[in-house]
């Protein structure tokens, strides 16, 4: 296949690289001039492209000229008007793909868009509106857009917080104190299996579907995040006295029994 890949970062990197060891011709975008003789380099395809928040690009035609397109722009940080603003860029997307050939897409999302309710989470369980944070607002609005389209058919992946590599769980939290939420689980994925689900829904022609990208285990805060800085050699965190049983836990059963998909990282505790 021809696979464009839309924002080229820790995640988006490492998979064109699994998806070009695999023989699919890979083009990404990123928004780093710098970065463009990196891209070379691994035989990615490379296009200077940005989205602030209308799309911007110089001779980007043969970008949209694949046959799958990879999206993974998280919504800014910061802004006040990060709803709109992220709403903006994928109606931008959007506008490029009724255009184009392609006529599938991996939507990378983030399990922010479920509300702060206790008890286990599924993919059905979204109130528009409702998230926690600004973020997970504009994600679950940007879902909603790409999935009522239909010139191209959408897949999503909800992950959780992402780890692995240089991105370790032990600096999150490494040396505060009286941290809340203590008895709250973890919702983390290993980058490895974030890349090993996406595979796997390019791999199985997956349309149409919302999955969650969770790890099989979820322990408590105040016993992960200690031990990951003890492991780093770091101060660990202290965290108040928590009393709340009813924290959320983000359910990973339909990656698992539905798509068939064996974490490489099941437990967080592990790493």
């Amino acid at each position: 296949m021809t696979i464009s890949i839309l924002g080229c970062g820790w995640l988006g990197l490492p998979l064109a690289e699994k998806l070009r060891d695999k023989d699919h011709l890979i083009k990404g975008s990123t928004t780093s001039e710098e970065k463009i003789e990196l891209l070379k380099g691994k035989k990615i395809i490379p296009f200077l492209l940005t989205l602030n928040p209308t799309l911007n690009c110089e001779d980007c035609t043969d970008f949209w000229d694949s046959d799958l397109l990879i999206l993974n722009i998280p919504p800014g940080r910061g802004r006040d008007n990060i709803v709109e603003h992220h709403l903006q860029q994928i109606k931008s997307v959007i506008k490029q793909l009724e255009n184009s050939p392609i006529n599938r897409l991996i939507f990378i999302s983030s399990t922010s868009v479920y509300p702060p309710n206790p008890g286990i989470v599924t993919e059905e369980e979204t109130e528009e509106g409702n998230a926690k944070r600004p973020s997970g607002n504009a994600l679950l609005k940007a879902e909603k857009l790409l999935m009522k389209q239909d010139s191209f058919d959408t897949t999503i992946i909800r992950f959780g917080g992402l780890y692995g590599y240089d991105r370790n769980p032990a600096n999150f939290l490494a040396g505060r104190k009286n941290v809340s939420g203590g008895e709250a689980p973890v919702n983390l994925i290993h980058r490895d299996d974030c890349i090993g689900i996406i595979d796997r829904i390019i791999d199985e022609d997956v349309r149409g579907e919302i999955y969650n990208g969770v790890s099989d285990g979820h322990p408590p805060k105040n016993m992960y995040y200690p031990a990951a800085a003890r492991a780093m050699d770091l101060e660990p965190p202290t965290f108040e006295d928590d009393d709340t049983e009813n924290h959320k836990v983000v359910s990973n059963k339909k990656v698992t029994e539905l798509l068939g998909y064996e974490f490489k990282h099941p437990n967080p505790m592990d790493f």
